[in-house]
């Protein structure tokens, strides 16, 4: 088997903050706005939107409301701790709304931006491109 991604579901606390930040968000990364889709699942309590682009699919879905007021560390045992993707530039990293800058602690040329889709949020993404090792690349920490 070829390894490859088909889709990538992430289950956000709050569909109504976090939907303007993913639709910020996605377009930057490629994918097209036209081809993002909306449904709700009753039959698994859930409210789900989907963005495309070729090959890939990246959703982000409610909670079930017996979970809805529960938090996540990254850290935790079957947390997602982060998602990379590729950047080309600086640039496009300076795309993103605010100022990156350099976290040493991750390399001397780490440079990124972090983002929150909400202001205590446990899964921030963050942009970023590198001098040496991988070229670039956009995460969800």
């Amino acid at each position: 088997m070829k390894p490859v991604v088909d889709h990538i579901q992430f289950t956000v606390a709050d569909m109504a903050t976090a939907l303007p930040f993913y639709d910020r968000l996605m377009p930057l990364l490629g994918f097209d706005p036209a081809r993002r889709s909306e449904a709700t699942l009753d039959a698994h309590e859930m409210h789900v939107i989907e963005y495309f682009t070729d090959g890939l699919c990246i959703a982000i879905s409610s909670p079930r409301s017996a979970f809805a007021t529960e938090a996540v560390h990254r850290r935790e045992p079957g947390a997602l701790h982060h998602l990379a993707f590729r950047a080309t530039s600086r640039a496009e990293v300076d795309e993103f709304h605010e100022p990156p800058r350099v976290y040493p602690q991750h390399g001397e040329h780490y440079y990124a931006r972090v983002l929150h889709s909400k202001p205590a949020d446990q899964s921030p993404c963050s942009i970023q491109n590198r001098r040496h090792g991988p070229p670039a690349a956009a995460r969800v920490d």
